[in-house]
């Protein structure tokens, strides 16, 4: 027996974790880069050039995260530990890598006709 497909707003929702996901991803390597490759040449090597390169790429990744985070919550859907996971990661190193599971079990149940659903 073929499944049914999901719905359009579930597609929908699909692709906005998929974007999150990605906005995650690169949030994250940039603060990597930042804390450990910026910041140490400008202290130890006197080269503050890096950190004004990779401080608004940071900042710019930082933003697009959040927006992509505030839009892909406010479908519902997530509990408010789910949100203050997401939200957090972003400050701390390697935080959003650590989503990545979270991301992926979210979007797993949104492709999961809807009775299998938990």
């Amino acid at each position: 027996m073929q499944q049914p497909a999901p719905s359009p707003a579930a597609a929908e929702e699909r692709a906005q974790i998929r974007r999150l996901r990605l906005a995650s991803f690169v949030e994250a390597t940039t603060l990597l880069v930042l804390v450990f490759v910026a910041v140490p040449l400008k202290h130890l090597f006197d080269y503050p050039l890096a950190v004004r390169l990779m401080g608004p790429v940071h900042g710019a990744a930082f933003v697009a995260y959040a927006w992509s985070l505030v839009t892909t919550v406010s479908g519902g859907g997530w509990s408010r530990g789910e949100i203050a996971r997401l939200g957090l990661a972003a400050f701390i190193p390697f935080g959003g890598f650590l989503n990545a599971g979270l991301l992926r079990r979210k979007r797993a149940a949104l492709a999961a006709p809807t009775g299998a659903r938990a």
